[in-house]
């Protein structure tokens, strides 16, 4: 009997509706024990969110200050497992706070160490730097990430934008003023997203893990968007430095919150359309590194 491990933290359910699908495969499998568990916070964020929330959890999610957690359950810590799937969200380009405290606690370490491990992410459009920043704790923490499938809204930047916005404020998921698409991952993505289950399952069957990421890309486990990949990179070293003004700045962290919507408003309907415009004119120059990045953001290396 192989041991897999489902690991995932959630607020709308996306991502507990993901990890579901994935996992699939694995529970319709008699040789193989799947067992889930829900990253929980001591002290919950809310959902839907409030806007003062929103903007207050910045700061300590850019620099991945962790948050009190609910103990780990026994049976987990003290089993040895064969896989772990690890799902999580991307807020503000970094991982989640809650994905980010478990990664850095002792229980993460005891259960990872030296454990395959497959990242599935379920973000808006921009993933590249919040993988990145996972593989260093994975690192950190003694695990063999093999594998990694980033899920996203399909549709526009801007339009996303709208309706991620109307879906984490209003909590329902549906079609903002009846006319815009449904925010978050399709659902057509999700309930296909046992495809990614099969393939994994099959690999880990035949103990090829460290071969299974080529065939992730293979069925669509990873598309990047090199424009997205800018915009990240670039928001990463601005975001770098107001999160730190703001965590520095304890007595003014209220009006600096407030500038910082100011900025961000700003950038995402004035900065990003003209850098969209600057990446169109500048891809052919740029097509050779393009290549490179593309092919090292869809491995796992």
């Amino acid at each position: 009997m192989k041991n897999v491990l489902v690991i995932y933290y959630t607020q709308s359910g996306q991502l507990e509706s993901i990890a579901q699908n994935i996992a699939k495969p694995f529970l319709n499998s008699e040789e193989i024990k799947v067992t889930f568990h829900e990253i929980q916070l001591e002290k919950p964020f809310p959902f839907p969110w409030d806007k003062t929330s929103f903007f207050d959890a910045f700061p300590e999610t850019f620099l991945q200050i962790p948050a009190e957690l609910k103990p780990v359950p026994e049976e987990i810590l003290n089993t040895k497992y064969d896989l772990i799937l690890f799902h999580y969200q991307v807020w503000y380009l970094s991982p989640s706070i809650p994905i980010n405290s478990f990664l850095k606690s002792d229980s993460a370490k005891k259960i990872l160490n030296n454990t395959p491990v497959i990242t599935i992410s379920g973000s808006r459009n921009m993933w590249i730097m919040a993988q990145e920043k996972i593989k260093v704790l994975l690192q950190e923490a003694n695990a063999k990430l093999v594998g990694n499938v980033a899920l996203v809204d399909r549709v526009g930047n801007l339009i996303s934008v709208i309706t991620i916005v109307e879906w984490m404020f209003s909590g329902v998921k549906k079609k903002y003023l009846g006319i815009f698409p449904l925010p978050g991952v399709s659902d057509k993505d999700i309930q296909e997203s046992d495809k990614f289950g099969e393939v994994i399952l099959s690999y880990f069957n035949q103990d090829t893990l460290d071969e299974l990421q080529p065939k992730l890309v293979a069925i669509g486990g990873v598309k990047i968007s090199p424009y997205l990949v800018t915009v990240d990179k670039t928001a990463n070293k601005i975001f770098n430095k107001w999160s730190n003004l703001i965590y520095k700045n304890q007595k003014n962290r209220k009006k600096l919150l407030k500038l910082f919507y100011v900025y961000l408003f700003l950038a995402i309907w004035l900065i990003s359309p003209i850098v969209y415009i600057l990446h169109l004119i500048t891809y052919p120059i740029k097509l050779k590194k393009i290549k490179k990045e593309t092919q090292y953001y869809q491995g796992v290396q």
